[in-house]
């Protein structure tokens, strides 16, 4: 095979036509973890599966299953070295100091864990079987949570990301013969990952809305990469008022004028109030109502996942989101009993987990005016 390759997508159950959205998920995600003490050490994935499940908002034929991404398929960002030493770090749970410091793996809070090179690669894999279904149009919108790693590089791990599939998807596109992709990200933190490698074709145009001054500290105002970016700051403690004022004036006009084809949007809710890894304190309703924008563009979309460090509140925006992409209401969503189970077992050790509110185990939508 060769990074060309085609990623099959018959087991999507579209060979009979086309149908309006997918959920790409696997069970992978269900006993993989990044370690003791890290931000990632959480359910992310799986509780968002299960959630959509129990609110009988995703039946089984709108689910997909995803395996990994082999190395070739990776290789259409990553350097195949890179990839290579994934796998080995993965099979030997440690590297040789020499490809730690080049790669970054097992550094910088990337570390080795367990499924180190098949975690990611199965993200990857699904946003790649994503794209393809995108292009083939046999699918309108397609989701993949565990998807949105926008900062990794091609030759090293960085900001928790081993493979970036947000520049691997768009790559595909522009493969398949993409001529307009816009890319749009409402994560806390900037891609630099996408920025530092697309943002100089043409073809792509980015657009980030993130906190002023959180790491990696770059994406600053007028900061336009390699030509074809734009970067949007809010400052510590904006929330929805601030955001959808950015969406409004900037971003979406922006967006129709460049008349994308196909847009990939990095959903990341780290900008939550109730996440405590940025300074912005947006609710579920501000942050859908982001994401609502884009799809009301009506453009064959490509939604990611992304940051998201509070399991709970991760576990609640993403199946919101899921529930605007197949029709159902999040706004209005109150929680069955299964349902609050399900939240209030998942594990978080973080302080801000001692006094957790009742209304994350009550309902999806926050307060009418947050």
């Amino acid at each position: 095979m060769t990074k060309n390759e085609k990623i099959s997508t018959s087991r999507l159950g579209l060979s009979a036509g086309r149908v309006d959205y997918v959920f790409f998920g696997s069970d992978i995600f269900r006993g993989s973890a990044y370690g003791k003490g890290h931000p990632l050490n959480i359910a992310r994935v799986w509780p968002v599966i299960d959630l959509c499940r129990i609110l009988n908002w995703l039946p089984d034929e709108y689910y997909q299953a995803v395996e990994p991404a082999s190395p070739e398929q990776l290789n259409l960002f990553h350097d195949m070295s890179y990839i290579r030493a994934l796998q080995m770090a993965e099979r030997d749970q440690a590297l040789q100091d020499a490809d730690m410091q080049r790669y970054r793996i097992g550094l910088d809070n990337n570390p080795i864990f367990a499924d180190v090179y098949r975690r990611p690669a199965t993200a990857a894999a699904a946003s790649l079987m994503a794209a393809d279904a995108l292009f083939e149009s046999r699918v309108k919108t397609a989701f993949n949570p565990s998807g949105g790693t926008h900062h990794g590089m091609p030759d090293k791990a960085n900001g928790f990301c081993f493979v970036n599939d947000p520049a691997l998807a768009i790559l595909r596109l522009l493969l398949k013969g993409a001529q307009k992709v816009a890319y749009v990200d409402i994560d806390a933190h900037h891609p630099d990952g996408v920025q530092a490698h697309l943002s100089g074709d043409e073809r792509v145009q980015l657009w980030s809305i993130h906190e002023k001054n959180r790491w990696p500290r770059t994406g600053q105002l007028g900061d336009s990469g390699e030509g074809f970016a734009r970067n949007f700051t809010l400052e510590r403690g904006a929330g929805n008022d601030e955001l959808l004022r950015c969406m409004d004036q900037y971003i979406l006009p922006e967006v129709a004028r460049f008349a994308p084809e196909y847009i990939v949007l990095q959903a990341g809710c780290d900008g939550l109030q109730d996440d405590p890894q940025s300074g912005l304190v947006f609710s579920n309703n501000g942050y859908w109502q982001a994401a609502e924008k884009v799809l009301g563009l009506n453009k064959p979309t490509l939604v990611l996942g992304g940051g998201g460090y509070n399991p709970i509140s991760t576990a609640r925006a993403w199946a919101g989101l899921w529930g605007l992409i197949s029709g159902n209401d999040p706004y209005q969503c109150d929680l069955p009993e299964t349902a609050s189970r399900l939240l209030a077992g998942l594990e978080w050790s973080h302080r801000w987990a001692r006094n957790k509110p009742r209304r994350w185990f009550e309902r999806l939508y926050d307060d009418a005016s947050s």
